[in-house]
C-alpha cells in the first residue's frame, strides 16, 4: 500500500530516518537497508505527486550516507587514454523492465567479482517505451545498490540521447530542444555520463567525409557545451560521441578523424573544456539483433579489426578511452572475450536481458500472452507485411515493459527472485569475459567520491 502524504511516509520511517533543514540521517543502517529501501523504491516509481518526489529525494539523500555516489567515469577513461590502464571492457547495461530486481542482480554480481567498472544506462527511446524518466531510473538504481550493500562510485548513463533524423528534418529546432531538455533532466537526476548520438544526421551522399560528418560533429559539440554548463561542481561528466549509426555501414579511421577534428574545432571556439571520452562506432551489429522468420536471431559478422584499429586511433591521437560497441548483447557467448582483447573501451548490452526475462520458466505465461496481445493491437502499425508472428513479437516486446510495469513489479517474490538469480549468473559471466573483475580498486584510484548538492527537499 502506498502512502498518500510525505508526512505519512516520514512517520512510517521515523524509527530509521531523521530529517531536518533539507538534510537527513540514517539511524539504523542495517534496518534501513532491509526495511526502508524496498518501500522507497516502490514509492519512487508508483506513488504520485509529492509522495513520489519525497521518496526519490530520500533515496538521493541516503545514498552518500551509505557510501553510494552517482559519479562520472571520466577520469578512469582519461587514464585509459593515457595508457595507464587497459585490458578490460566496461559493460553498459540497459535495464528495460523489473528494474529494481535487475539492478540488484547487477550489484550482487559486481560485489562478488569486485567489478567497479560497470555502467547502468537507459536510452532516450527506452525512457519513453519503458515509462522510466531519468529521476525514476536513477532512484531505483540507487535503491538497488544500497539494498545490496554496494559502495563507491555508481555510474548512471544516458545512452543514445539521440536526434531523430525524420523529426530533425521536419523541425530541427524542436527536435534539438527535446534532446537538450532530456540532457538537462538526466543531469539533474544524477546521470553523470551522457552519450550524445547525432550520428543519425551523417549524410553519406556528401562528397567528402568532413561534409558527411559536419552536422553530426557540430550538433554533438553544441550538446557537449550544454553538458559542461550544467554539470555539478566537482564533476566532469563523461560524454560519448558517435560517428556511425548502429546498423549502418562499418566505421573507418577517416570518419573518426574527420568527426574529431571538426568536433574539437567547434569546442575550441567555445572554450568549454573537455570533449568526449569515448567514441561509438559501427562494426556490423544491430540493436536487438535481426530476428529470422522462426524467431531465432541471425548470426552477425562482428568486425573486430575495426574495433581494434579505431580504438588505437581514439587513444593515441585524441586521448580517449577507445571505441564503444553497441548492439552486442545477442552475440554468442564465445564472442565477448574479444572485446577486452581488442581494447574496446565499452560495450552496450540490453536485449539479451530482456529475452531472459520473457523466456524465463518462472515468467507467467498468462502475463506474457496478455503483453503479446497488447502489442498486437497497440503496435500493429509496426508490423511489416513480411513479418511472421515470431518476428513481430520479438521486435516489439520491448514495448511491453512500460504498460505492464506495475504487473511486473507485483509478480510474487519467488518468481522475481528466480528471474533475478538467472540474470545475476549472466552478469557474472559477462564481467568475467569482459575482464572487469577486480576493477573496484582501479576505479577508486582514479575516481574520487563527490557528494553533489541535493535538490530541494519536498515540503508538505
Amino acid at each position: 500500500m502506498l502512502h498518500t502524504t510525505p508526512q505519512a511516509m516520514d512517520a512510517a520511517l521515523g524509527h530509521l530516518v531523521r530529517r531536518g533543514n533539507g538534510s537527513m540521517s540514517i539511524l539504523h543502517e542495517g534496518r534501513f537497508r532491509s526495511e526502508a529501501l524496498d518501500l522507497l523504491a516502490r514509492h519512487a516509481v508508483f506513488a504520485s505527486g509529492k509522495v513520489r518526489e519525497h521518496a526519490r529525494w530520500l533515496l538521493r539523500a541516503a545514498a552518500p550516507r551509505l557510501g553510494v555516489y552517482p559519479m562520472s567515469i571520466q577520469h578512469l577513461y582519461e587514464a585509459r587514454g593515457r595508457g595507464e590502464c587497459g585490458g578490460f571492457t566496461v559493460p553498459a547495461i540497459n535495464i528495460r523492465g523489473l528494474t529494481y530486481d535487475v539492478a540488484r542482480a547487477i550489484c550482487r554480481a559486481a560485489l562478488k567479482h569486485a567489478a567497479g567498472a560497470v555502467i547502468f544506462e537507459i536510452a532516450r527511446s527506452e525512457v519513453d517505451y519503458t515509462a522510466q524518466r531519468p529521476a525514476e531510473y536513477a532512484s531505483v538504481v540507487l535503491a538497488a545498490a544500497m539494498r545490496e550493500g554496494f559502495e563507491g562510485p555508481l555510474f548512471i548513463q544516458g545512452d543514445h540521447f539521440q536526434i531523430n533524423a525524420k523529426k530533425f528534418a521536419a523541425d530541427p529546432d524542436k527536435e534539438t530542444k527535446a534532446v537538450r531538455a532530456l540532457v538537462s533532466e538526466a543531469i539533474a537526476a544524477g546521470f553523470y555520463n551522457i552519450d550524445i548520438d547525432t550520428s543519425t544526421l551523417v549524410d553519406l551522399s556528401k562528397p567528402t567525409i568532413e561534409e558527411q560528418q559536419r552536422v553530426n560533429f557540430t550538433l554533438a559539440a553544441e550538446l557537449t557545451k550544454l553538458v559542461r554548463a550544467e554539470q555539478p561542481a566537482g564533476v566532469t561528466i563523461s560524454v560519448g560521441g558517435e560517428i556511425g549509426e548502429v546498423g549502418g555501414k562499418n566505421s573507418t579511421e577517416e570518419e573518426l578523424r574527420a568527426y574529431m577534428q571538426g568536433y574539437l574545432g567547434e569546442l575550441g571556439r567555445a572554450s568549454v573544456g573537455k570533449g568526449i571520452s569515448k567514441i561509438s562506432i559501427q562494426t556490423g551489429t544491430t540493436h536487438g539483433g535481426v530476428p529470422l522468420p522462426d524467431g531465432s536471431i541471425a548470426k552477425v559478422k562482428l568486425d573486430l579489426d575495426t574495433l581494434r584499429r579505431l580504438s588505437v586511433v581514439a587513444r593515441s591521437e585524441f586521448g580517449m578511452a577507445g571505441a564503444v560497441q553497441h548492439g552486442a548483447s545477442t552475440l554468442p557467448a564465445e564472442a565477448f572475450h574479444h572485446f577486452p582483447e581488442t581494447e574496446t573501451a565499452e560495450v552496450h548490452l540490453a536485449t539479451e536481458f530482456q529475452n531472459l526475462i520473457y523466456e524465463h520458466p518462472a515468467f507467467p505465461d498468462e502475463l506474457k500472452q496478455e503483453i503479446y496481445e497488447h502489442l498486437r493491437g497497440a503496435h500493429a502499425d509496426e508490423r511489416k507485411a513480411t513479418d511472421t508472428e515470431e518476428q513481430f513479437i520479438y521486435k516489439t516486446r520491448k514495448k511491453g515493459f512500460g504498460p505492464f510495469k506495475q504487473k511486473l513489479w507485483d509478480l510474487p517474490d519467488d518468481l522475481r527472485g528466480a528471474i533475478s538469480d538467472t540474470l545475476e549468473k549472466k552478469f557474472q559471466f559477462l564481467f568475467e569475459q569482459l575482464k572487469v573483475m577486480n576493477t573496484t580498486e582501479l576505479v577508486g584510484k582514479y575516481i574520487s567520491k563527490v557528494e553533489t548538492a541535493l535538490p530541494p527537499a519536498v515540503t508538505a
